[in-house]
């Protein structure tokens, strides 16, 4: 009864899964210093397919098949205020989620996910190493598209905040490396199909990533995630947590001076409790201006 109450929960919240990732994964280089008055304009696109689910650690019987087509527009304003080095933004995801298969009956959504507004606190940046030290908190607002009816939804219906901490350094001229950690606080969505509300604990997840510059204009890249979602509580029944281990490589290739195209493969390779990601394709392009 345990696995299937998980499975149930897994079900229902699929967005909030598919949705979250995209806010708290960090690129290779994200948390690089930059100096005031910069401005970036970043446009995330994520394939996603998924062929299994598991209850627990256990693979459930069956053929299911999601897919996942999701978008990020993100403005980043880099700037000082009272001596410290800040960088405002704002993130706007959209996108569509399509079941197929033996959970063909879940449907599909599309549409504007949750806005989130962001805020990187550089606390520690030594030009010499290219060391940086870094504190962002996600606010997750609930703007999304979400009908308590439907199966699949782009939006949670309820506040999130994502506290994310990061330090970066360069271990030689050509190698950089990220390390990174984040906590997750939900709100309370009280709109639930057959009435009652969804709680769920903290979250977390652990991140580390490496980049190779080959040339001036291209490098290789590389990472690995680990997150817990947190347990849940729907209507009074506890489930146990979602959690996701996954890789990540790709390149990184800078066009001009103030371009860059960021082209990522990854997969999960352990899940409990919720989709497991067979193959997934990131694009992230960026202008500075």
């Amino acid at each position: 009864m345990k696995k299937l109450n998980n499975l149930a929960l897994s079900l229902m919240s699929l967005c909030t899964i598919t949705m979250s990732a995209h806010a708290v994964d960090v690129d290779a280089g994200d948390y690089d210093y930059a100096p005031s008055g910069v401005n970036l304009g970043i446009l995330y696109y994520q394939h996603a397919t998924r062929d299994a689910i598991y209850a627990g650690s256990d693979r459930v019987a069956g053929n299911p098949e999601l897919t996942s087509d999701i978008g990020i527009a993100r403005y980043v304003h880099y700037m000082d205020v009272a001596g410290v080095h800040i960088a405002p933004q704002i993130l706007v995801p959209f996108g569509r989620l399509d079941a197929g298969k033996d959970i063909a009956a879940l449907g599909r959504s599309s549409g504007i996910g949750d806005i989130i507004l962001a805020n990187t606190f550089f606390v520690y940046h030594d030009p010499q190493s290219s060391t940086t030290v870094g504190i962002t908190p996600y606010l997750y607002l609930p703007t999304g598209q979400y009908d308590k009816n439907d199966a699949l939804n782009l939006g949670e219906n309820r506040y999130k905040l994502t506290l994310q901490g990061a330090y970066t350094t360069k271990l030689s001229p050509q190698l950089a490396w990220d390390a990174i950690a984040d906590v997750t606080f939900y709100g309370k969505n009280d709109d639930i199909a057959g009435g009652g509300d969804l709680k769920q604990d903290m979250g977390y997840q652990l991140q580390t990533n490496l980049r190779y510059k080959i040339t001036d204009k291209v490098d290789i890249r590389g990472g690995l995630s680990y997150a817990d979602a947190g347990d849940s509580k729907l209507n009074g029944i506890k489930s146990d947590s979602n959690t996701q281990s996954k890789f990540w490589i790709g390149t990184g290739i800078n066009p001009t001076a103030s371009t860059q195209l960021i082209v990522n493969y990854g997969r999960d390779f352990k899940v409990e409790n919720g989709f497991r990601e067979d193959n997934r394709i990131n694009l992230r392009f960026m202008k500075v201006f």
